[in-house]
């Protein structure tokens, strides 16, 4: 269903005057309008003007939202347009002195129809490309992240194709990474890099045990590679990092300074844990885990480019697990109290990270949940929104992808949107 305008709700901007102790006249004096037009919004006559929306949010010290009602999460287009106090005339004007507003030939008619969920007449309309680049244009306009104005336009165009995002341009190693490898000597050097390829071979071969089918730990547990067992060696052998290291003529009874160099530049993590050995029984075991400190130093060893990270549109990796432990949990929905964190400031409708941050992505919702008599809520669960569900169907392969030890949902299939 397609949201309806925003529009300035005339009980709250009457209690929110009454708040900030101004009569008509003083908030009419503030925002430049009359005094009967501040009566006409207040009896619902009329609805204020984008410009005069915002001003009404300094006059009275709050937010656009604050006089609409609108829940952080379940913004619109239009929604956008007004908070950043601009008619569809005004960004229209602007946006066609631009090579794709010429494009898409522009017009306050065809941005209100945009912000309706009505057909947009010309062909430039139906290329997912060239909508994918508007949706950038006007992040830049509103003055928003570009993943409020994609979500906001799933919300006010359910049935239309969804604008392709470009990809995220590779970018040169930072600054900080080239000075972290630089700051190592050629022994912490062949450390690090050797440190990277183990864990990008146990990476892949976490890839393959997931195509077959079978097993695999979660990141946390097998990104701790093993470094050295505490036994005799012509006992329990040597790990495939110190066989590296031997195969670079550096396996020596440095490494644990060398480690501990690393461990201090925030390179890498050290921790002990202890195996079962066959032959040996239980013994202590060093674990190593590469830092995202230390990959960047190593690619910015290697000359690799930097890692540009999951595109700006979607969830970064652990607000994508919340949304798998959601779709997992089957159609009730994950008990309330079981999501913990932060993780419902950037994904519940209702919710932001703090006052002035942006609202969060509106992709879950707590639902009330009926005893069987239907006489009392029983409890609350954390279900997905519409939205939630078609970013979920639309974006899933992305999120194989660029999460290589992320499976997909048990319960995908079953989402419909």
């Amino acid at each position: 269903m397609v949201q309806r305008l925003l529009m300035v709700d005339p009980t709250r901007l009457r209690s929110l005057r009454l708040q900030a102790g101004l009569d008509a006249h003083g908030l009419a004096e503030k925002v430049g309008v009359t005094t009967r037009m501040v009566g006409y919004w207040e009896e619902g006559r009329h609805t204020p003007e984008a410009k005069n929306v915002e001003r009404l949010a300094q006059a009275l010290a709050c937010s656009v939202a604050a006089l609409t009602g609108r829940q952080p999460g379940m913004e619109s287009l239009a929604d956008l347009r007004f908070t950043a106090g601009l008619s569809t005339e005004k960004a229209a004007a602007v946006l066609r002195e631009e090579p794709l507003g010429e494009k898409l030939f522009l017009s306050a008619t065809k941005l209100r129809d945009l912000e309706r969920g009505r057909p947009v007449r010309g062909w430039a309309w139906r290329d997912p490309q060239v909508t994918g680049r508007l949706v950038q244009r006007l992040a830049h306009l509103y003055g928003v992240p570009v993943r409020m104005v994609l979500d906001a336009w799933m919300r006010s165009r359910p049935g239309d194709q969804v604008p392709v995002m470009p990809e995220p341009r590779t970018k040169p190693p930072s600054a900080a990474a080239v000075e972290r490898w630089e700051g190592l000597n050629d022994r912490q050097r062949i450390y690090l890099g050797e440190i990277m390829r183990e864990d990008r071979m146990v990476e892949v071969e976490m890839w393959l045990r997931r195509t077959h089918r079978l097993p695999v730990p979660p990141a946390a547990e097998w990104r701790r590679l093993p470094f050295a067992l505490r036994a005799p060696s012509d006992l329990v052998g040597y790990t495939r990092l110190q066989e590296r290291l031997q195969q670079r003529g550096l396996h020596d009874p440095g490494a644990g300074p060398t480690l501990h160099a690393l461990a201090h530049r925030g390179l890498v993590s050290v921790c002990e844990d202890q195996v079962e050995v066959p032959g040996a029984g239980v013994v202590g075991c060093v674990l190593v885990e590469i830092t995202r400190a230390g990959r960047s130093a190593a690619r910015a060893g290697w000359g690799e480019p930097r890692d540009p990270g999951p595109p700006e549109h979607l969830l970064s990796e652990w607000l994508w697990r919340t949304i798998k432990r959601i779709i997992e949990a089957g159609p009730e929905g994950l008990p309330e109290n079981s999501l913990a964190g932060k993780a419902p400031f950037y994904l519940a409708v209702g919710y932001k990270p703090s006052p002035n941050a942006r609202a969060s992505r509106g992709f879950i919702a707590s639902q009330p949940i009926m005893a069987d008599d239907g006489t009392h809520v029983r409890e609350y669960r954390w279900q997905l929104t519409d939205l939630g569900r078609r970013h979920t169907l639309e974006y899933l392969h992305r999120y194989r992808t660029i999460y290589h030890n992320s499976d997909d949902p048990d319960g995908t299939d079953d989402i419909v949107i």
